[in-house]
Parts: C-alpha cells; structure tokens; sequence
C-alpha cells in the first residue's frame, strides 16, 4: 500500500482519490439501483417487512365515538393473542 502511495505522490493521487470518490457511488448505483436486482433481492422480502394491504387501516375514526370503538376492537384482539399464547404454554407444558 506504501508503495503505491509513493508512486502517487501530489497531483496523481489527487486524481486517483477524485476518481475513487466520483466513480465508487456510480458503480453502486448501477449495481443496486438495477430493476433486476431489485426483483431478485429485495420483492421477495417485502411481505416479510410490510403487512399485506388487507392489513392496512386505510380509513381512520373521525369522531370520539369511533375512536372508542376502534380502541375496543384493537385491546379485544390483543386480549384474543394473549389468551392463545397461554392457550398454547399450557398445552405444551
């Protein structure tokens, strides 16, 4: 590594460091930023990452009373998890 730095003294390894710096984010880009890639390594762990879009709330409550209802419905469905999981320990043990 010395020695190619002795050989790139001054105006060479400012060109060499302005070359690195300007063509290393361009490669990446090419590389990362190619559809293809994208499809490969990225799509297939997108429904692990996100929920699926019947999951999503697309329509929030408005008023207080709604609110309520929803706030209800979600500690329910809480309630319903916890209730499986002890469900579950209890048959397991």
């Amino acid at each position: 590594m010395s020695a190619l730095l002795r050989r790139l003294r001054g105006g060479n390894l400012e060109v060499f460091k302005f070359s690195v710096y300007v063509f290393f984010p361009v490669a990446l880009m090419i590389h990362f930023g190619d559809p293809d890639w994208y499809n490969r390594h990225v799509t297939p762990y997108k429904d692990h990452i996100f929920p699926p879009d019947s999951k999503l709330v697309t329509k929030l409550p408005t008023d207080h009373a709604a609110l309520k209802e929803e706030l209800a419905k979600i500690k329910a469905r809480k309630l319903e998890r916890i209730a499986e999981r002890g469900n579950e320990k209890s048959d397991s043990s």
